[in-house]
C-alpha cells in the first residue's frame, strides 16, 4: 500500500516537473487559439463595390418624435461599428425647410434598408405610417431592407402591413436587439456588394452600347434586330 502511494507521489511530481520545464507546448496553444480569435475578429464583409455607394444612406431610421432618444441610441451604435454604417435620421439630416412629404420619400429612397422603430406613438403619428407605407412601395419584398424594430408594443399592436415580415423587439434587451439591426444591414450590403462584384467580374456576350460581341465583332443594330426575330 505504502508504495502504490509512493509511486502515485513521484508520477505527480514527474508531471508537474514537466509542465515547468517545458511550457512551450501549452504556451503555443493558447497563442494559436489567440491568433485564430483575432483573425476571425479581423475578418470583415468586403463592402466596398459601388453598388453600396449609390445610395447615400445605408439605413434609414423611421421614427416618432417621441421616440427620438430610442432612435438616436440606435444611431449612435450603428455609427459607431468598424463597418461605418451611413444612418440618416429625420431630425439630424433633413434638410431645413424642406417639405415633410418630400423629405420623407426622399430619405426612403436614398437609403438600402429601413429601420421601422414601431411603437404606441409610431402608430399614432401619421407621417410615421406615410414613410412605412413608401418603404413598402420602395421594395415590397425585398429580404432584409425593411426591419422592423419594436420597443414597448404587444404583438397584437403589431401592424398588418407587416405581417410578411419578421421583427426586432429591443424591449428587454436594447443592446441584443441593436446587434440584430446591425447583422441584418450589414447581411443585406454583403450580399448587394457580392453581386454587383459578380456582374462586374462576367462579361455580357454583346456589349449593347457598342455593339462588339465577345468574338470583336461589330454588328449593327439592323443585325441584332434581324437575329431576334429569327
Amino acid at each position: 500500500m505504502a508504495g502504490w502511494i509512493r509511486r502515485l507521489l513521484e508520477r505527480r511530481k514527474r508531471d508537474s516537473f514537466s509542465k515547468t520545464t517545458n511550457p512551450s507546448s501549452s504556451q503555443g496553444t493558447a497563442s494559436s487559439h489567440s491568433a485564430s480569435s483575432s483573425s476571425s475578429r479581423s475578418r470583415r464583409p468586403d463592402l466596398s463595390s459601388g453598388a453600396r455607394w449609390s445610395r447615400l444612406y445605408d439605413l434609414c431610421v423611421c421614427h416618432s418624435e417621441e421616440d427620438i432618444s430610442e432612435a438616436q441610441l440606435l444611431v449612435s451604435y450603428l455609427e459607431s461599428q468598424p463597418e461605418g454604417l451611413r444612418c440618416f435620421l429625420m431630425l439630424r439630416d433633413s434638410n431645413p425647410g424642406g417639405s415633410i412629404p418630400s423629405e420623407l420619400c426622399q430619405a426612403v429612397q436614398s437609403s438600402h434598408c429601413w429601420a421601422l422603430l414601431i411603437t404606441r406613438s409610431f402608430l399614432l403619428d401619421p407621417w410615421c405610417k406615410y414613410q412605412m407605407h413608401q418603404a413598402l412601395v420602395e421594395a415590397p419584398m425585398a429580404n432584409g431592407r425593411t426591419i422592423p424594430v419594436l420597443h414597448r408594443l404587444q404583438r397584437s399592436e403589431y401592424p398588418k402591413e407587416l405581417r410578411f415580415y419578421y421583427y426586432i423587439d429591443i424591449t428587454a434587451d436594447q443592446q441584443r436587439g441593436f446587434q440584430q439591426v446591425h447583422r441584418t444591414v450589414l447581411h443585406y450590403l454583403e450580399e448587394l456588394c457580392q453581386v454587383d462584384s459578380s456582374k462586374l467580374s462576367s462579361p455580357s456576350s454583346v456589349d449593347t452600347e457598342t455593339g462588339v460581341s465577345e468574338e470583336g465583332h461589330r454588328t449593327t443594330h439592323s443585325e441584332l434586330s434581324s437575329t431576334d426575330s429569327g
